[in-house]
């Protein structure tokens, strides 16, 4: 049966596709491109990432290593399921639009997230400048010391923290 053919995919068929790390990685790779890959420049991004280095730091064991997985295993099982083709002869893979069929299976994307980080600098950042104009011009702010801006700055990161904790529990 064609890829064209193909009936909706099972939710166990979606499960068994998503089991494999390579395989979701393929999926969200050939995302972000959104056009045909060459099945070598995949197994190279495959490699770097499954060894947290750069395509030009790897070795040509560790990327022969993906490529064969790739070809022998992951990328015919996307072929079959409809949710890439592999053009063979040009050695290209890209994303149908069955991919899309994935999507209820995954976690929504959280494109809002909160920048913890910038909020974290923020509030030492607003802390600093409020400690140095505390100390710079004490007759302009009235009874606050520095003493009230430190304990200011500890509440402000403590609710913030709180926050980033629960913004990032499951529920």
């Amino acid at each position: 049966m064609s890829n064209q053919e193909r009936e909706s995919l099972s939710q166990g068929e979606v499960y068994d596709l998503l089991s494999n790390a390579r395989r979701r990685f393929v999926i969200s790779y050939l995302r972000e491109r959104d056009e045909p890959v060459e099945l070598s420049d995949l197994s190279r991004e495959v490699a770097a990432w499954e060894n947290e280095t750069a395509v030009e730091n790897l070795t040509d064991q560790q990327v022969k290593r993906v490529y064969v997985s790739l070809y022998q295993t992951h990328v015919p099982k996307l072929d079959d399921s409809g949710i890439v083709d592999y053009d063979q002869d040009s050695g290209e893979v890209r994303l149908t639009s069955s991919v899309a069929e994935l999507d209820t299976y995954l976690p929504e994307r959280d494109d809002e997230r909160v920048p913890w980080q910038l909020v974290y600098a923020g509030i030492a950042g607003v802390g600093l400048l409020a400690y140095v104009f505390v100390l710079a011009f004490p007759g302009l702010v009235g009874g606050v010391t520095t003493t009230a801006v430190g304990v200011a700055v500890i509440v402000a990161f403590g609710v913030a923290a709180a926050a980033h904790y629960l913004t990032g529990r499951e529920l």
